[in-house]
């Protein structure tokens, strides 16, 4: 019996399918998930149906307008974004290749972006159009901003505080992410399971440039805690440096939170408990107003940093 349900699967389960179990994982309300698809109610209600014949089990239970998907439901959703994902992402490759874009790109990023979002969507980029030119310019949004403006540089990436809008300049959210305070793994604060600002302000800190927009944002975090910033400071952006510093002497620094975790996980480094409050979590791109329309190459990098998004 089960190999006759795991035939009958293969055969009769369906994109469309798919995509209804998807969206009911996220919007939970059928009038909602009819008009994410652009079809009837009565429709969605007919693809259910279908899918419990086909599963042969329950796929949802019903409260007022409401549905919750069951187990089963939950795992099928689940199995559903992932080929839904790849069949996207096989489109855009299909476009891309078929585009022929072979131009040149120059991009500024900040150190604790870029390890996290760029190898991925450089190599989709250069698996989907080899013939591209790719320019990389690290630093931070204060040097590289001006870059960005003249035209000298096409594409910049860094993290916010305090977003704005910027005239003649399009942007986007590209994810969030929380930085954290770290420490070399035989810190004398490392094994504490509870830690406040002032016992860490004594320490050596390596901060960002003290003309940065990440710098003014820490110095606001030390304020709403009630402190000056540290005057033993080492101004760095550098991640792989900072790290041969934590590991030399008893410095305290910043790192993103999925880096910090690789590192921790090495034994390199120990995230402290010290709250960040979200400061810096959000990473943006800019770029210059009708740039995408001119540049093929700009425009074809910015829909692999799309299609390469951390998860959220």
């Amino acid at each position: 019996m089960r190999d006759i349900a795991n035939r009958n699967l293969r055969k009769s389960l369906t994109i469309r399918h798919m995509r209804v179990i998807a969206a009911l994982a996220e919007l939970k309300i059928v009038s909602r998930v009819a008009d994410e698809l652009m079809v009837t109610q009565p429709a969605i209600s007919k693809q259910i149906a279908e899918l419990e014949r086909i599963v042969g089990a329950p796929i949802v239970t019903r409260d007022r307008k409401r549905l919750h998907l069951t187990a089963i439901g939950l795992r099928l959703a689940e199995h559903a974004r992932m080929v839904l994902s790849q069949i996207d992402r096989a489109a855009f490759d299909v476009e891309a290749m078929s585009s022929g874009v072979s131009g040149a790109v120059s991009v500024g990023v900040v150190a604790s972006v870029g390890p996290i979002i760029l190898p991925d969507a450089l190599a989709l980029l250069k698996r989907s159009a080899p013939e591209t030119s790719v320019s990389l310019i690290e630093g931070h949004f204060v040097s590289l901003y001006p870059q960005l403006e003249s035209g000298v540089m096409d594409l910049l990436i860094a993290r916010v505080w305090q977003p704005q809008e910027l005239p003649g300049i399009e942007q986007s959210v590209l994810f969030s992410e929380p930085v954290v305070v770290v420490a070399g793994s035989d810190h004398p604060l490392a094994e504490q399971d509870a830690l406040d600002w002032k016992q860490a302000i004594g320490w050596p800190w390596i901060l960002p440039q003290a003309n940065s927009v990440a710098r003014r944002a820490f110095d606001a975090l030390f304020a709403e805690n009630g402190l000056v910033t540290p005057t033993n400071t080492i101004a760095s952006v550098s991640l792989a440096l900072n790290l041969e510093i934590m590991r030399k002497m008893p410095a305290i620094g910043l790192f993103p939170e999925s880096i910090a975790r690789v590192h921790s996980a090495r034994r390199d480094i120990v995230v402290l408990p010290l709250d960040t409050h979200g400061l810096l979590s959000e990473a943006r791109c800019f770029w210059r107003r009708d740039q995408t329309s001119t540049n093929s190459t700009l425009a074809l990098l910015l829909k692999c940093l799309e299609q390469t998004l951390p998860a959220a």
